[in-house]
């Protein structure tokens, strides 16, 4: 099913897919610490779940620019650029501006509301929970954790089967928030609309897209600058991560949506 990875002349690719019960099928180096670059966001978003259940905060916060939410941070649509130090370059809600800034935003109003340093607050609320020893907040909690493609599986199976959070407030977080906007996803292309839950990317299934076009449209995750990925099909009740040590460029585009549209295929054969 993974033979695939075998030929893309990166370092350290691993890929794991998963169901919510275990690993289905793993391929190269799963074990491998990697930075995960922009997947960290799912990490993220998932500790301001808790946040939100705990009541440290609300999504309906203000937050970032005059006129945004904790709410307008996760999706995009604040108002900020994309880089850590971006000016607002829209209006709130007018459009979807992929934000590391925003994502960070988010970070710092958590740790400002509990009183506690988001890093801890996430270990706590997300990591420990669900065991996922290898992975490390450090840096900025929009692009900075390190992770295995072993560990990110373990949290795309709580991604399908929750046990942190309720599944209510999963359904909200990956939700498309403010639908009908258009954007540009990094790297990739634009997208209109280019869809976004809380966090969570929702342009799965589109032509053009990263993870090819067999996937669900329900699908949801997220991929990283480092040459990572985490999706998650609900409809099929699977996820598949990968991480490599290969920064994402043209090579991504080239080998990720054909290895993802076979797979999508091989577990439709066997279902």
């Amino acid at each position: 099913m993974l033979t695939a990875i075998d030929g893309w002349d990166v370092p350290a690719a691993g890929v794991v897919v998963t169901d919510a019960h275990g690993v289905l099928a793993s391929r190269g180096a799963v074990d491998e610490p990697s930075r995960v670059a922009s997947v960290s966001k799912l990490l993220t978003a998932y500790a301001l779940g808790v946040a939100v259940e705990e009541e440290a905060v609300t999504l309906d916060d203000p937050a970032g620019p005059p006129g945004a939410t904790l709410r307008h941070l996760l999706a995009h649509t604040a108002g900020y650029g994309f880089e850590s130090d971006a000016p607002v370059v829209c209006a709130v809600a007018t459009r979807r501006v992929y934000s590391n800034r925003g994502i960070e935003e988010a970070a710092e109003h958590l740790a400002a509301a509990s009183g506690v340093p988001f890093a801890e607050y996430l270990t706590e609320a997300v990591l420990e929970p669900l065991g996922l020893t290898a992975t490390t907040p450090q840096g900025s909690p929009a692009f900075g954790f390190h992770s295995t493609v072993t560990d990110l599986a373990a949290f795309g199976r709580e991604l399908l089967a929750p046990t942190v959070l309720h599944a209510t407030t999963l359904a909200g977080f990956v939700e498309v928030a403010y639908p009908g906007l258009a954007g540009i996803v990094p790297g990739v292309g634009r997208f209109d609309p280019c869809d976004w839950g809380l966090g969570f990317e929702r342009n799965f299934g589109k032509a053009g897209h990263w993870a090819g076009t067999r996937v669900s449209p329900l699908t949801f995750g997220h991929f990283g600058g480092s040459g990572s990925f985490l999706w998650v099909d609900p409809t099929r009740g699977v996820a598949v991560a990968c991480l490599t040590q290969q920064g994402f460029g043209p090579w991504g585009m080239q080998v990720w949506p054909p290895l993802c549209d076979a797979l999508v295929g091989v577990l439709d054969g066997a279902s």
